[in-house]
């Protein structure tokens, strides 16, 4: 890693303090040859990293890092002008000096005045000798790839490097209980999954196996994160484990998501800082999701932490903006029963969308002055309306402005005959506030009792979209 990648916090910087310790810090951090210029302390939040402190070093090399209040306990950097940096675990003990220089960073370096930093420091220089012998051992494997009992000897011997690191993990888990230090290396540990057995004459085995250990490791996946320990937060892998967590573990439906965004939320619960990142981490998933649906799981922790009273840190704009934005969303979530409209077509006949008898209906909101309305409504016609119309398939097709003349000059310019065509220039149905209407053209897909079963689709997925949904009925 050459440059560091500085970003302003969004939400979080708005809605979540650290919570301090008390007393303060001074960390003295000598590098050789490098004087009269500036280093910079950061930390790691969020999958990102953050500044701190910036300090010049005197014509020694000497920079203070200094504070009233002890910086929250994680995994900082400091980030040096020529682009290298290296890492310190901080949390007891923040009266502690540091030197090094730039020749070897780790290791020429030495650490007094903090046991957890200097136990950090050697595990740094573990790892570093373990990674070494690795990537010489990969070398041999590419040189010989073509020998199998080379290849052999070289992979058992990889196999006792990963047993050695597990052994270093272990005992520094054993050695130094309650310390960051230990609570930091189990975090990074996956969980072990053991060997199970399978009764004799099991049908497919392998298969089943795979099984076994996919939902061990699914279920035991958080065993070794604290979620008590808000210090987890500050380092570099707790946001991503729980990324791989909600991203490859779990099935990405509106109501799993729902459900393990919560389980995980809860395990924060007395941990305050914890709780704050974690509730708001969960939310900001599921609003900025792209997956079709996802709004009922935003809609599911809105209720369940935001609304319901359990957020004191969100302040009374935003809730008030949540509460309206639920309730727009809350009637179009999928498998909710849709709205009925009854709207007049052009010759003033009353047409009521639960009254259609269709397999499936398309309803389309759209307005002429729209330039993707004017690409995507004549596509659906020809595309979609056309080709289904014979499988069961309606649309219900709403003009959603007031001018006539517009509206039949767009239908006659692209022959949209066939379908239902209709409006409401007096808004009497108050269409916009039960389909969420923000933007034209907005599409819902309709099963045969008019219950929502997709929306936003774009008219190129509606085929496939559409073969499946009748199938299934």
């Amino acid at each position: 890693m050459n440059r560091l990648r500085f970003f302003l916090p969004l939400i979080f910087s708005l809605l979540l303090s650290p919570i301090f310790a008390e007393g303060g810090h001074e960390i003295k951090v000598k590098i050789k040859e490098f004087g009269n210029q500036d280093i910079i302390l950061a930390y790691y939040f969020n999958k990102s990293m953050y500044v701190r402190d910036t300090v010049k070093t005197d014509a020694q090399g000497l920079a203070v890092f200094t504070g009233s209040e002890a910086l929250p306990g994680g995994l900082y950097l400091f980030y040096l002008p020529n682009g290298k940096f290296f890492d310190v675990l901080i949390s007891e003990g923040q009266n502690m000096s540091i030197s090094t220089d730039t020749l070897d960073l780790i290791g020429n370096m030495s650490i007094s005045g903090s046991e957890e930093a200097g136990l950090f420091l050697e595990y740094q220089r573990f790892i570093g000798q373990q990674q070494a012998k690795v990537n010489s051992l990969r070398q041999e494997m590419t040189a010989n790839a073509e020998n199998q009992e080379a290849l052999d000897v070289l992979n058992a011997k990889l196999e006792d490097l990963n047993k050695e690191v597990a052994a270093y993990w272990e005992n520094a888990v054993a050695q130094y209980p309650g310390t960051f230090y230990a609570t930091f290396i189990k975090a990074m540990q996956d969980p072990v999954i053991p060997d199970f057995e399978l009764p004799e004459g099991t049908q497919n085995p392998d298969s089943l196996l795979q099984a076994k250990r996919y939902f061990y490791y699914r279920d035991h996946y958080f065993d070794n994160i604290d979620f008590q320990d808000a210090r987890l937060l500050r380092t570099p892998f707790f946001a991503q484990k729980i990324d791989n967590y909600m991203e490859r573990m779990i099935v990405q439906v509106p109501d799993t998501v729902a459900k393990t965004s919560i389980d995980i939320i809860e395990k924060s619960r007395g941990n305050e800082e914890m709780f704050r990142f974690l509730v708001q981490l969960m939310y900001n998933r599921t609003n900025e999701s792209k997956i079709m649906g996802m709004d009922a799981a935003m809609v599911a922790l809105a209720d369940k932490y935001y609304l319901a009273g359990e957020t004191p840190w969100a302040d009374e704009k935003f809730l008030e903006n949540l509460r309206t934005r639920v309730g727009e969303i809350r009637p179009t979530l999928l498998g909710s029963l849709a709205r009925n409209l009854k709207m007049e077509n052009e010759q003033g006949q009353v047409f009521s969308l639960h009254e259609i008898n269709a397999a499936v209906t398309i309803l389309a909101f759209y307005e002429p002055s729209c330039g993707h309305c004017k690409k995507e409504i004549p596509k659906l016609y020809k595309e979609v309306f056309e080709k289904y119309r014979n499988k069961g398939v309606q649309v219900f097709a709403v003009y959603t402005m007031a001018d006539r003349e517009e509206w039949t000059g767009f239908i006659n310019e692209h022959e949209l005959f066939d379908w239902i065509n209709v409006y409401d220039p007096y808004h009497q149905t108050r269409f916009r506030n039960f389909y969420d209407i923000r933007s034209t053209p907005m599409i819902y897909i309709l099963d045969r009792e008019k219950k929502i079963v997709a929306k936003r689709l774009d008219v190129e997925q509606m085929p496939g979209f559409l073969d499946h949904l009748l199938n299934k009925q």
